[in-house]
């Protein structure tokens, strides 16, 4: 699918996207994506759709920070990220990463972490404790840290998006009934321990997994078409066994361990009847 990205992302969904277009409702004039991560269901739905209002959040600070930035101020930032590349060393990768975010400008603050995301071992963005980036460098001869014409294409797309750092929670205070809301959370482990949860220092667990699908069921009562991506386990489908489950063949392309890496099954949750399926999918 011809969809611009700026970031890899762990559970991206660029990949997924020729099996999602049938799922998703024909028409959408209002979008809410309360974990955008790297944003290619919302670049598609906005560039395909042409929604009148979007909203569009995340709990990480660093991520929602680049996305105001892209929107508003994206020809500094790539001016910014062509100074990086050209300084890119093993030095200044990890002289980069011990900065402290808080103290630079909201531009030198995205260039860091677009900067870092390109240049890091497999692309993973991965915190401590404390919300400090932890991961290493990672061994790439020519990385593609400025990608201009994607970077100006979304810059383009986001326009007339509403852009907040909150909790997934916050969706109710602004959704309305006939608004379509797409969530993306960490997901639920397959086997224990084996769940990436830590793209920002609070953990999502079992508990924040309660409170998302209370969060679908209020949506769902409230007359939104709602949809969430989610692992194939008992647990998810026991949260959800009221509505449609359908289940999609995903590529995990981020893992620090490469034999993790591979297809796998998804599940998609909706609250309305998909009217066309696709051969790649199958119901449960």
């Amino acid at each position: 699918m011809n969809v611009p990205t700026f970031v890899k992302w762990a559970g991206g969904k660029k990949q997924l996207l020729q099996q999602f277009k049938d799922v998703f409702p024909k028409e959408i004039t209002t979008y809410h994506e309360p974990f955008v991560g790297g944003g290619s269901v919302a670049f598609y739905i906005i560039k395909n759709h042409k929604p009148k209002k979007v909203f569009i959040s995340d709990i990480n600070e660093e991520l929602i920070n680049c996305y105001k930035v892209i929107k508003n101020d994206v020809k500094e930032l790539i001016w910014s990220l062509k100074q990086y590349a050209k300084m890119h060393s093993k030095k200044t990768y990890y002289n980069f990463r011990e900065q402290n975010p808080q103290k630079l400008s909201s531009v030198q603050r995205a260039a860091r972490f677009i900067y870092l995301n390109k240049t890091c071992f497999n692309g993973l963005y991965r915190v401590n404790s404390t919300g400090k980036f932890n991961v290493p460098i990672g061994s790439y001869n020519k990385p593609a840290i400025v990608q201009e014409e994607d970077l100006k294409e979304i810059s383009r797309l986001l326009k007339k998006a509403v852009i907040n750092k909150t909790s997934f929670e916050a969706v109710l205070n602004v959704a309305k009934k006939g608004d379509f809301i797409y969530f993306d959370p960490p997901y639920y482990p397959i086997k224990k321990g084996q769940s990436f949860t830590t793209y920002t220092k609070e953990n999502f667990l079992e508990k924040e997994q309660e409170t998302l699908a209370r969060t679908f069921k209020s949506l769902d009562k409230r007359g939104c078409l709602v949809m969430l991506s989610n692992s194939d386990t008992e647990f998810i489908k026991k949260r959800y066994k009221d509505y449609n489950i359908t289940i999609v063949k995903a590529k995990r392309m981020i893992n620090c361990d490469a034999t993790k890496r591979g297809a796998i099954n998804e599940l998609v949750v909706t609250n309305y009847p998909i009217d066309k399926i696709q051969k790649t999918l199958k119901t449960v």
